[in-house]
């Protein structure tokens, strides 16, 4: 059997990301290396990591699109569930985070939002399913 873990997210400085995930959404860090290029969340069953672009490029040695804070975000996105999508999204905005889509309820009742962390990465806020 396979699990899935962790995502590793590649940012230009681990330790600003983390604390941005700290303050918006509350989860709390796992650890840091002691050359704060690469670090971990608490979030659940699965990790939420963060590697700087430094460390990313010498894993890839024929380098990768990195995610910057304009422009679309990629078409790939972090889900975190809440019951309070709206108080998740404004205090998200709040530290820092870019606005995408403000909170919709879908037509089977989630309650869905849009925000780019501060390294442009999509994330869903979305309601419970059920």
């Amino acid at each position: 059997m396979i699990k899935f873990t962790y995502s590793i997210l590649y940012v230009k400085d681990v330790v600003k990301s983390i604390e941005f995930y700290e303050n918006a959404f509350g989860f709390k860090r796992k650890f840091i290396t002691p050359d704060n290029d690469y670090g971990e969340l608490n979030t659940g069953e699965t990790t939420l990591s963060f590697a700087t672009v430094n460390l990313a490029k010498t894993n890839l040695t024929d380098g990768f699109i990195e995610s910057t804070p304009e422009g679309k975000p990629f078409g790939i996105e972090i889900g975190f569930v809440t019951e309070n999508v709206l108080q998740v999204y404004d205090d998200a905005i709040k530290q820092g985070a870019i606005g995408v889509e403000k909170a919709i309820t879908k037509p089977w009742g989630q309650v869905v939002a849009y925000v780019k962390d501060i390294d442009g990465f999509l994330i869903e806020i979305c309601s419970p399913m059920g």
